[in-house]
């Protein structure tokens, strides 16, 4: 009997936690936005600053549609730290916001919106990288234990300081 009222406990718990999550850092780099825009607005330059992509130096990648901008696709298929999945690039309004579609098909299949935006600062550029994304019952599960900014905050400052080596002409 008590380890029921635990269960339906545990599951109403989960049940109410919130079912979306939201991941963002910010940094600013000393170039100017439409420079910075470049570095993600073409995914055949991630990888001189992409976090996963230094994660799995093997990772199968293919491009495909317009070379860079809107409806430009990204696949991946990497090691269990990188998993598989395809980037969409849905918009792209140069020099101040990108937003992609993330379809994650291993090691679990859920969707994500990812989003740059550009602010000039003089001759600097606040950049902010987001992502935004529904949990189910299981992921809320995981999300109680391990939070998205937990397992994805620090790669997003990973990446956004070899944006900034890169963009700054450091790399």
């Amino acid at each position: 009997m008590a380890l029921a009222v635990i269960v339906i406990v545990f599951v109403v718990v989960v049940a109410m936690r919130p079912s979306e999550y939201r991941v963002a850092r910010t940094i600013t780099i000393s170039a100017p936005a439409p420079v910075v825009f470049a570095q993600v607005n073409d995914f055949h330059k991630w990888n001189a600053w992409n976090p996963w992509a230094k994660m799995d130096p093997a990772m199968k990648q293919t491009y495909e549609g317009a070379p860079a901008g809107t409806g430009a696709v990204y696949t991946w298929t990497g090691n269990r730290q990188v998993g598989e999945g395809r980037m969409t690039l849905t918009e792209s309004r140069p020099p101040d916001l990108i937003r992609i579609n993330l379809e994650f098909l291993k090691p679990f299949a859920a969707t994500s919106t990812a989003e740059f935006t550009f602010r000039p600062e003089g001759q600097r550029t606040a950049v902010t990288w987001s992502m935004v994304g529904n949990l189910n019952f299981v992921a809320k599960v995981i999300h109680l234990f391990v939070g998205m900014d937990r397992m994805i905050g620090a790669n997003f400052e990973k990446g956004l300081a070899d944006m900034k080596s890169v963009a700054e002409g450091r790399s």
